[in-house]
């Protein structure tokens, strides 16, 4: 029994943000019901694909069930409020004023079902001077400043490799849309729960705007390193580069000892973080002057046996094979529709001491559109015109 079982999520989401937020429920055990359009979800296009099915559509949308309905007809909005009012919970990341549009928002649907909560996930938010703007992972990036502090000094703007604005937001609209759940238990009223891309992503940055409101500068970009704190960043070995966090005084003497260098814990430029931080440029050259004088392994080991975090520089092979990886039990094997074996990268949470289990593969297209519409005594939408 997983904590949302017996809970049910109409999900009117593509691609990344609101797809990741519906497969969190999913995994929690909800019931999410993905409605598409005749074409489908953009991201069934993305490859890889293998058997015809997309591996990072199934990444993104294991566990949920397929209607396709064409929201431009009566009968497909028939449809989509009837399953409305058969939920819980609503996802959508259409650009505000498209539900409107369909009769299916929540200032529409809140007084036929008061309890429902209606989580909408956009780029800038449902209201403001730039809520009818859309936005992709890359341009939020740009908006949020993450590319403003992402990359080496003096290079060109960077955006972090893993698309964290999408999968944020998602996160975001998933814990709010489990608390609106808990109220909804305890009141017996529902909600609108705004998830803007932009707030999310500047909420994340805490560090980074709490710098900016502390010192009226803004935060610049330092590679790998931490304006705070020093040895913390990657360093180059004699075969390559691995990272070490020193981020306290105990441990810099650790570092002091393993490099052979312990005058270097009672000189006044690097006596606390914040000195360590301010001279950081000299430190790094001091240290790499000896780190290149072994292989990463060397370094790491050493590291390890006095207690100093440190990591390889991994590729997602090696991370993904790392034996704590497998003991956690993240990845696990999948079906895709089809029948080829795949893995994917499970939930990463453990209840009990439990994996949470991935009880069904990502859906075919449209795979479940009769057995749910005759559910709700509905004939199947058979309009194959997009929505």
């Amino acid at each position: 029994m997983l904590p949302l079982t017996g809970k049910r999520v109409i999900e009117f989401c593509e691609v990344a943000a609101g797809p990741f937020c519906g497969m969190l429920l999913a995994d929690m055990g909800a019931e999410v019901i993905k409605v598409e359009r005749a074409q489908g979800d953009a991201m069934r296009m993305w490859p890889p694909i293998n058997d015809g099915y997309s591996e990072n559509f199934a990444s993104i949308n294991r566990g949920k069930k397929s209607v396709v309905l064409d929201l431009k007809s009566d009968d497909g909005i028939a449809a989509a409020k009837a399953l409305i009012l058969s939920a819980d919970v609503v996802i959508e990341n259409f650009r505000p004023g498209v539900m409107e549009r369909n009769g299916i928002d929540f200032t529409t649907m809140n007084p036929l079902k008061p309890a429902l909560i209606y989580c909408s996930i956009s780029a800038f938010g449902q209201s403001g001077p730039r809520s009818r703007e859309g936005g992709f992972d890359l341009t939020m990036q740009a908006m949020a400043g993450v590319m403003s502090v992402t990359g080496e000094p003096g290079g060109a703007p960077v955006k972090c490799g893993v698309p964290l604005c999408d999968f944020v937001s998602g996160l975001y609209g998933s814990y709010a849309a489990a608390a609106g759940l808990l109220e909804v238990a305890q009141t017996g009223q529902g909600k609108h729960i705004d998830v803007a891309m932009l707030g999310a992503t500047l909420a994340i940055a805490a560090l980074q705007t709490s710098e900016y409101f502390g010192t009226g500068k803004d935060p610049r970009k330092l590679g790998s390193a931490h304006p705070r704190n020093a040895p913390y960043q990657a360093f180059e070995a004699s075969d390559g580069y691995f990272g070490m966090a020193a981020g306290n005084n105990k441990l810099w003497k650790s570092v002091c000892d393993v490099v052979g260098m312990p005058e270097l814990f009672e000189q006044d430029r690097f006596i606390n973080p914040s000195m360590r931080a301010a001279n950081q440029t000299e430190l790094l050259e001091l240290l790499t002057e000896v780190f290149v004088t072994k292989p990463a392994a060397h370094w790491l080991d050493a590291f390890a046996k006095a207690g100093v975090p440190s990591s390889p520089i991994n590729t997602y092979s090696q991370a993904l094979n790392d034996p704590q990886v497998h003991h956690m039990g993240w990845v696990q094997d999948m079906t895709l529709p089809g029948g080829r074996e795949t893995q994917t990268f499970g939930s990463p949470l453990r209840f009990n001491d439990v994996q949470t289990p991935i009880t069904t593969p990502p859906p075919v297209l449209g795979e479940h559109t009769n057995q749910l519409l005759s559910e709700l005594g509905l004939a199947p939408d058979t309009d194959e015109s997009a929505a």
